[in-house]
């Protein structure tokens, strides 16, 4: 076997690991999702539900980009393969960078400023408060 086919054939496996991370997370999603509707209510699940949703495409989109930085470097670097690794890398990192926004609710440099946890607060918390 020679170096490209092996190479090759670890970026395959690497994307299978990042798809396999993407489906295993929206399962988990969905069935924390269904725990948490009977336990404290359709709103409250699915605030839940889009957070840790979000968890599983970040993680899965950072092997992904890992992949491609395999299969780019290692087999091809070409000028227009690197070109074309910098496009999908920027693509996918305003991905994970629009994500995180929206599961932590701040900008990642004002996250320590905003107080709110990682999980939305019940319906019972935001009565009292």
């Amino acid at each position: 076997m020679d170096h490209r086919a092996l190479i090759s054939g670890l970026t395959l496996w690497v994307e299978l690991i990042g798809v396999a991370v993407l489906l295993l997370g929206g399962l988990l999603s969905a069935g924390a999702f269904i725990k948490d509707w009977r336990g404290i209510g359709l709103n409250d699940a699915y605030h839940r539900f889009r957070a840790n949703l979000g968890r599983a495409i970040l993680l899965g989109l950072e092997v992904l980009i890992v992949a491609d930085i395999i299969g780019t470097i290692a087999v091809e670097p070409t000028v227009e393969n690197l070109g074309v690794l910098a496009l999908i890398v920027l693509i996918r990192t305003f991905l994970s960078f629009a994500l995180e926004v929206e599961i932590s609710g701040a900008l990642p440099w004002r996250r320590e400023a905003h107080d709110a946890p990682h999980e939305p607060p019940t319906a019972a918390e935001r009565s009292q408060g």
